[in-house]
This record gives C-alpha cells, structure tokens and sequence, in this order.
C-alpha cells in the first residue's frame, strides 16, 4: 500500500482552514480515481508541548503507478491545484510505503 501524506502546519486562521479542508477541499480529494482511503488526523500536541503541526491526511492507493495515475486525472489536478490555493505556504507532501514487520 502507497500513500500520498499531506502535513499542515498551524494555519492563521484555524476555523476558516478547517471550513475550507472539510468542506471544500476533502470532497475535492475523495473523488480522485484510485483513491482507495483517506484518514485525516488532527494534530493536538506533542510530547514535548505544543505542536507545529496542524493536521495529517494519509491518502490510500494500491500501488505507485496508480498514485501517479490518480494525480493525472482532472480530480487529482484539481486537488492539487486548491491545496495549493489554500494551504500552499503550510502544506508538506510526501509518499510513503506501508511496511510490515
């Protein structure tokens, strides 16, 4: 399993972010071909006090091609093109690989 993870740092405005994320942004993303889950996790603070981090989503594909394919499509260009309206100062994105132990 492939996984595209976004990583949000603390917005400005954490209510208007949270209105974009959840109500424009995420039905944007869960219509990408391919996408085969989609866990969002809001950060609350870290052992060591206060976090930088805002939120975490962790975007399922079964493989690398089909992650690559999926950000081909009109939806995956239009997913990338609103984070980057949105968020683009306080987004990092990164692809991970599942391991087993």
């Amino acid at each position: 399993m492939v996984k595209l993870i976004a990583l949000y740092k603390q917005p400005e405005d954490p209510a208007k972010f949270d209105e974009h994320y959840f109500n424009v942004h995420t039905p944007i993303t869960k219509k990408i071909p391919g996408l085969k889950d989609m866990k969002v996790t809001k950060v609350v603070g870290s052992p060591m006090g206060k976090s930088d981090y805002y939120l975490l989503c962790e975007m399922f594909y079964d493989t690398h091609e089909s992650l690559q394919k999926a950000m081909k499509t009109d939806e995956g260009k239009a997913s990338g093109k609103d984070v980057m309206q949105f968020a683009g100062d306080i987004v990092t994105l990164m692809i991970g690989e599942e391991v087993d132990d």
